[in-house]
């Protein structure tokens, strides 16, 4: 057997896909994501085709300029936030998985036949606050709060907010800043696009290219100055989308959100000035990962623990009489006569004497066979 070094994303569960090594970091469904790159990409290819030398001219050359670095700024955020890890949760190993459950089963006690077991929950306190951590049957894991399993990538996300196709990737965690750079830099690209086409028209005469980005621009902008604005509105409550879908922190029952410091500044500074913290996945660490080989390759390697040197070997080599043994461990004269037993009448002849007996026995045999004689 020999080991393969192999990267772990690799070995990952869930339904994300990976590329460069581990580097980038994707959901399987990713059509509507090359939809968004060809929608900014083409609007912005057309205008700076057909718009921008005559605005240049005629206005200022600052627009294309602008334009530009409006436009290379929304695809950096865009790429930032579909190519990043959004906080997936590593689940959890069978020894972790059969601990939880030992756990869980001491907990909850024996539950009759018939009867429904009770939820698998824990109650943590933030701000003076009880939160409810759900357990997860998928990733075999107590989800850390705000955490939640997105059913697309089969991962449980930290601080998820919502799964966007239109990215590629879910948004959480390490992503959700670059998310609402990504829709508020687009709105701006937007709402600037779409005021220099109805200014070139105004200026120059119909164009059907210019109409066609016109149309584009206006149904775009309303679909992505609006989602800006409901993010807006979410970070400065502190809140994510899946909590304002579910109505988590909607004040019934008396349950407040606990994360939000009750300002908009100190929650607006929490989301988009906060630490970038780091993945836990450790996608490009290295594993181990066992592979057979031929009996060939392997033999002289095995040939020496298959076939060992026999103890007996060992023990009588030390005794030759040209090896350096100490004294006392070599043989007498008188030892190995009263050993060998001396041969009888009628009896055959004794055996010669191996060779790694001494000198001495060989002259001691001699004289015996000739008194027999």
């Amino acid at each position: 057997m020999i080991t393969r070094k192999v990267r772990k994303w690799e070995k990952l569960p869930g339904k994300n896909t990976f590329c460069c090594d581990g580097r980038v970091m994707m959901a399987r469904q990713k059509g509507v994501f090359y939809l968004t790159l060809f929608l900014i990409i083409g609007t912005c290819s057309l205008f700076f085709a057909f718009e921008c030398p005559y605005l240049a001219v005629h206005l200022s050359p600052a627009i294309p300029v602008f334009a530009i670095l409006l436009f290379f700024f929304v695809m950096a955020m865009l790429l930032r936030t579909s190519f990043s890890d959004p906080g997936v949760l590593p689940r959890a190993l069978p020894e972790e998985a059969t601990f939880i459950e030992m756990e869980i089963e001491a907990a909850n006690g024996n539950v009759p036949a018939g009867q429904r077991p009770p939820p698998r929950i824990r109650n943590v306190q933030i701000n003076n606050q009880i939160v409810k951590l759900k357990y997860c049957y998928t990733c075999k894991i107590f989800r850390p709060p705000r955490a939640s399993h997105c059913s697309i990538c089969d991962n449980c996300v930290d601080r998820f907010d919502h799964h966007c196709p239109w990215v590629g990737n879910c948004v959480g965690k390490r992503n959700y800043r670059y998310f609402y750079l990504f829709t508020l830099s687009l709105s701006l690209l937007t709402i600037y696009i779409f005021t220099f086409n109805i200014v070139h028209v105004v200026m120059r005469e119909f164009h059907c290219l210019t109409v066609l980005e016109v149309l584009v621009c206006f149904f775009t902008l309303w679909s992505v100055v609006g989602l800006t604005g409901f993010h807006t509105y979410l970070i400065s409550l502190n809140q994510t989308t899946n909590e304002d879908i579910k109505g988590s922190w909607s004040g019934k029952n008396r349950v407040q959100n606990p994360y939000s410091h009750k300002n908009i500044i100190k929650n607006c500074c929490e989301v988009l000035c906060g630490p970038i913290y780091p993945s836990v996945l450790d996608r490009r660490g290295l594993m181990q990962e066992d592979s057979p080989v031929s009996a060939t390759s392997a033999a002289p390697s095995s040939s020496s623990i298959s076939n060992p040197v026999p103890q007996t070997m060992k023990t009588t080599a030390a005794l030759i009489p040209n090896e350096h043994t100490p004294e006392d461990a070599k043989p007498s004269v008188a030892a190995s006569a009263e050993k060998s037993p001396s041969p009888k009448d009628g009896d055959p002849p004794a055996p010669k004497v191996p060779p790694l007996a001494s000198p001495e026995t060989d002259v001691e045999t001699s004289i015996v066979k000739d008194k027999t004689h």
